[in-house]
């Protein structure tokens, strides 16, 4: 390995006011009180012993808090977080840091110190603004919180903010799907996340499946609602997200380039590049909360990413992006040489699922419709 990749920090923080039944993130309703204190700690020392087991000397470029709803922490706790972490690992420059939050945890003078303590990104969980899509979601706010949540952003000085919206929900129409999207325009977040529900495993909705519209009739959604989106200057630079120019979420952008990231909290993952030996490691540390609070050091699982696996692992991120990948530096992240990718960088390309320039590759629009097709083919 030539170069070791842009280093990241994820942080989990599991609480929320309700399970939504569609979540299959790890996140527990609030029973009784927040054990701020006390996790912000547990946080701290997880980061420490990551950065001597794993010698960690580069700078964070992002940090995101995600959950959970991570707004249902007080400024003062996020605050004391990322001063403790900034004095154990360098921040860049410009570090981008991004804080998840639910619409209806909104309030103006929590969100000005959020900004103040050097928040400089805002998820705002939406959904949509319809009130019947979001009693079918089971979501806790309501479509005007929504609106004055988004409103509250740029009040407060947020210039950076993300709103997540959802189609092929269960009852949705072409109609609420266009609503919910000029809507979201109209607000002037700088990126949209618009993602289609799934039933994923270990959720009430995959136990008891609502009915969804059809696969057909959910992707003429999609791609009306993409051609607005296109139209108001959101360009889509990832298979859910859009941006305005120069607004991409740094973060999710080092995922999918293979980037390097450390994960603390309940149920957190990482992966890391590292110098010696030259190998990759991804890590999870236990996701519920109190064997968490109990964390040593057994209680981390460590899997080392195999050669075998490396070139499905590489791809499976970058070509979720529009940009693609170049083999040189498939190379220089994985240490491997480019012929590991054949011949099914070949077939992909001779079948149409794939574009070639020389060394750099991208998916057509076959192939991005078809992804899982095109994976299967760097199966070890």
């Amino acid at each position: 390995m030539q170069n070791l990749p842009p280093l990241s920090l994820y942080i989990h923080i599991p609480w929320c006011l309700k399970k939504c039944p569609y979540c299959d993130f790890n996140s527990h309703a609030v029973k009784d009180s927040l054990p701020e204190k006390h996790y912000i700690d547990c946080l701290l020392v997880d980061l420490a012993r990551d950065i001597e087991r794993y010698n960690i000397n580069r700078p964070l470029q992002s940090i995101f808090i995600g959950g959970g709803t991570p707004s249902l922490f007080s400024p003062e706790s996020i605050n004391r977080l990322l001063l403790s972490i900034e004095t154990q690992i360098h921040f860049v420059s410009d570090i981008e840091i991004t804080l998840e939050a639910n619409p209806s945890t909104f309030e103006f003078e929590k969100f000005a110190e959020f900004h103040a303590i050097g928040i400089n990104r805002l998820s705002i969980g939406v959904q949509s603004f319809d009130e019947t899509l979001l009693n079918e979601l089971g979501r806790v706010h309501s479509g005007k919180e929504a609106i004055a949540a988004a409103e509250m952003a740029h009040k407060v000085g947020f210039e950076n903010f993300n709103l997540d919206l959802m189609f092929g929900l269960p009852k949705s129409t072409l109609t609420h799907s266009e609503h919910d999207i000029r809507t979201a325009i109209a607000l002037q977040p700088t990126h949209l996340s618009f993602y289609q529900l799934t039933l994923e495993p270990n959720t009430y909705f995959y136990r008891y499946p609502p009915v969804l519209p059809s696969d057909e009739f959910i992707f003429t959604i999609q791609q009306h609602c993409q051609h607005i989106l296109a139209k108001h200057h959101y360009a889509q630079y990832e298979v859910s997200a859009y941006s305005l120019t120069g607004k991409q979420c740094r973060h999710n952008v080092n995922y999918w380039q293979f980037g390097d990231y450390l994960g603390i909290g309940a149920g957190a993952h990482g992966k890391l590049s590292l110098e010696l030996p030259s190998q990759i490691i991804r890590t999870q540390k236990p996701k519920h909360p109190e064997r968490y609070e109990q964390l040593n050091t057994r209680d981390v699982i460590e899997t080392k990413v195999e050669a075998v696996d490396l070139p499905l692992e590489f791809l499976m991120n970058h070509l979720r992006l529009k940009q693609g990948f170049t083999t040189s530096h498939y190379e220089n992240i994985t240490g491997l040489s480019a012929k590991t990718l054949q011949p099914a960088l070949s077939e992909c390309v001779q079948t149409g699922l794939l574009i070639q320039n020389e060394n750099h590759y991208v998916c057509t629009k076959l192939g991005w419709n078809f992804l899982d097709n095109v994976l299967q083919k760097f199966l070890p």
